[in-house]
């Protein structure tokens, strides 16, 4: 016996689904041409945590916090300031209390402190301007890190804080 096709009822649907493809290819094209993503650099603002001060005398274990209040014992810091112009790039830094304008003059001042028997600088503290880019921050880390001790030894304890308005 031979089977007859079934004919359709009038209230089925036939969906197209090449036009459904045709418009979901269409949307993708249209929202990946039109995507533009941020640059990531140069747009992340700091949040840099407390000063958490470092003994020499070895009595800080890893991880343990000191009160910020309190002056750790047994190393001298040399504190380094540096803010940015509104667009995020250094404006003004200054090593102490003297003003320094450029990275070159920052390494010379480093060079020339460091180098000095008498001057026993243990760390350097960053003071960091809130707007200041973190690409330009990096800068100056560099020049940090090149440094030498009097006896020799590279520069190890470098640390940031936000600076004050």
């Amino acid at each position: 016996m031979r089977r007859s096709r079934a004919r359709r009822s009038p209230e089925e649907v036939e969906l197209n689904l090449a036009a459904m493809l045709d418009m979901a290819f269409q949307l993708l094209a249209f929202f990946i041409m039109t995507f533009k993503p941020a640059p990531m650099e140069g747009q992340i603002n700091l949040r840099l945590p407390p000063p958490v001060g470092i003994t020499a005398d070895g009595t800080q274990k890893p991880g343990e916090t000191v009160d910020p209040a309190e002056k750790p014992q047994g190393l001298t810091t040399l504190v380094i300031s540096v803010f940015a112009n509104p667009q995020g790039k250094i404006a003004a830094m200054g090593v102490g209390e003297t003003a320094i304008g450029t990275l070159p003059a920052l390494e010379a001042k480093l060079q020339q402190v460091f180098s000095d028997k008498g001057t026993p600088f243990d760390q350097i503290i960053v003071q960091v301007g809130g707007k200041v880019r973190y690409d330009e921050l990096m800068k100056v880390v560099e020049v940090c890190t090149r440094q030498k001790l009097a006896g020799g030894e590279k520069l190890s304890k470098l640390s940031f804080v936000e600076a004050p308005d």
